[in-house]
């Protein structure tokens, strides 16, 4: 009878070990000197272990966060790991490949520190469908995942091929700059100047001479001639915002302007012509400033050939999530700050807000938070005082999905209350199919809460819904 004898561990097990994983790994000594290599991290670079070995690391990866905010110099100056910091390397074809690095310190049996290890992995293919699926919810700077925003990116870049005026309505910080910065990058006169200008910031004789300039002698210190914003803007795209602020005679003046598609600078005697596409955009209502006499009937017309109304915050809150990620994103590249995401209670918090200054105000709250907070998640503590509570206390496994989720729900409902239950012009509302609202409402788990207000209705109107 065969005794089993107990298993032996291969002495080389660990290096068994580094060479199957798909992680690259190295280790550096205190010299920053690399003294292991595996195979992995020379698939990933590109640099073949003899080579990699004995050199400086900051030779092998010519990483983004070398010089400045390397996060093996900060393991090894402050004795403690760092997981998943994000950064980039370049490789042999010279290729930018996205990382996720983790450090630590290498001790040996005794716990003696003989140097660090890095851990780093290719983000390559992950990076491609974050990129594939940011393609689906942005145009330009723009993201949204808004049923109602996604009207305005289909017809996009037919509006920008063409050269009509474009009149952009929405409340203050909803980014009506941003909205037409992408017209113009989306149409053919991308490659000329984008010029905008306030126009409720300025008195007439000071916005007549910024738009159209003024020619030397025109009045006293008026020594040289001053180009306007529409000759700056000559061949592309001029953005006059808050139009709706013009006085009565400057109405007058512009309306030539675009009428003849010429312009006379102050001081000058003949007129110049001005090959300029005008966006327009404002935060009131110039229709019922047309109907109250307060705005001149033929100009709003000239301006409005083309109407994009964009929504405030509080009506598309299912953004909230998405324009939180992406501002973090954005400021952690330009503060080299560690911050990895969002609490689920700030998110809360964030979600409940109303936003009266709309995108702009979720911007200035998140960069807020960046001052506060240096690395790891935004909590509650870091936002600032007044937002008000979170919705409700989020388990620790709800995700930013169950939040989306929860939004979207109260927005199905929304508009179910404005259409009077009528499933049907509801999904015409939201920009959807009818078998998608019904999937919706299903999962959604809203089906039961609003069908005694379905047969209500069905009782009161006596038809059923085709």
């Amino acid at each position: 009878m065969k005794r089993n004898r107990p298993y032996q561990i291969p002495p080389n097990v660990t290096d068994i070990i580094l060479e199957s994983v798909s992680d690259g790994v190295f280790t550096v000594d205190h010299d920053w000197r690399i003294t292991s290599f595996n195979r992995a991290a020379e698939k990933i670079t590109g640099i073949p272990r003899d080579e990699a070995i004995g050199k400086h690391c900051w030779e092998v990866f010519r990483s983004n966060i070398c010089e400045t905010d390397c996060a093996l110099r900060r393991t090894m100056k402050q004795g403690k790991a760092f997981v998943d910091s994000s950064a980039y390397i370049v490789n042999t074809d010279k290729r930018r490949i996205p990382v996720v690095v983790c450090t630590s310190l290498l001790r040996d049996e005794k716990g003696t520190v003989l140097g660090g290890v890095e851990t780093f992995r290719d983000m390559s293919l992950l990076e491609e469908l974050r990129k594939e699926l940011e393609g689906r919810f942005q145009v330009a700077d723009i993201v949204s995942r808004s049923p109602s925003m996604h009207r305005i990116f289909r017809i996009l870049p037919q509006v920008a091929e063409s050269d009509s005026t474009v009149l952009i309505q929405g409340e203050t910080g909803t980014g009506k700059e941003l909205l037409a910065h992408a017209i113009h990058e989306l149409s053919h006169r991308k490659g000329k100047p984008f010029v905008a200008i306030n126009c409720g910031a300025l008195p007439d004789t000071l916005l007549e001479s910024e738009l159209f300039g003024y020619k030397a002698g025109a009045f006293t210190n008026a020594t040289k001639d001053k180009p306007g914003h529409f000759a700056v803007a000559e061949g592309g795209t001029i953005l006059l915002d808050e139009i709706g602020d013009l006085s009565a005679e400057f109405q007058v003046r512009l309306l030539r302007v675009l009428q003849e598609k010429t312009f006379q600078p102050l001081g000058a005697t003949r007129p110049v012509k001005a090959n300029v596409r005008v966006i327009a955009a404002t935060n009131k209502d110039l229709a019922d400033l047309v109907k109250r006499g307060k705005y001149r009937q033929d100009l709003f017309y000239r301006i409005n050939v083309i109407c994009l109304d964009l929504p405030p915050l509080r009506e598309r809150k299912e953004d909230i999530p998405l324009l939180v990620e992406h501002f973090i994103s954005r400021l952690k590249r330009l503060r080299g700050r560690h911050v990895t995401g969002i609490s689920q209670e700030a998110l809360s918090v964030l979600m409940s807000h109303d936003y009266p200054g709309n995108i702009r105000e979720l911007r200035n709250i998140i960069e807020h938070a960046f001052v506060l907070c240096s690395e790891g998640q935004i909590e509650v503590s870091c936002l600032p005082r007044g937002l008000g509570s979170p919705i409700s206390r989020p388990s620790a496994n709800r995700t930013i999905d169950a939040a989306v989720q929860s939004v979207e729900a109260r927005v199905i409902i929304d508009a179910l209350e404005r259409n009077s239950y009528n499933r049907l012009a509801t999904a015409k509302d939201l920009g959807m199919h009818k078998s998608t609202l019904y999937r919706k409402i299903k999962r959604l788990g809203i089906e039961r809460g609003i069908a005694s207000k379905f047969k209500g209705y069905r009782a009161s109107t006596g038809n059923r819904e085709r």
